[in-house]
């Protein structure tokens, strides 16, 4: 998911929405915890972008997305003014 973000490419949001129903059902079924979740999710974003998701949104970044919620934004499109206006 992070290294097609990375590439520009575009994502359905049922992919990130499909890895976060899993965070959470491994969750509720114990084979791990939020923390083992967010620290696999930080190497697979930083293999894809080198550098960790705290670099990108700051130490606090979960209070902004709750567990088990992914920051997954594709890039944003260069927009150019079509009026002169």
């Amino acid at each position: 998911m992070f290294s097609a973000l990375c590439a520009g490419d575009d994502l359905p949001p049922s992919v990130r929405l499909r890895a976060e129903g899993m965070m959470e059902a491994a969750l509720l079924l114990r084979l791990a915890s939020a923390a083992e979740l967010d620290r696999a999710m930080g190497q697979c974003y930083r293999q894809a972008y080198g550098a960790g998701i705290a670099d990108e949104f700051g130490a606090d970044w979960r209070e902004f997305y709750p567990f088990p919620q992914i920051p997954a934004m594709g890039r944003r499109a260069p927009v150019f003014p079509s009026t002169s206006d």
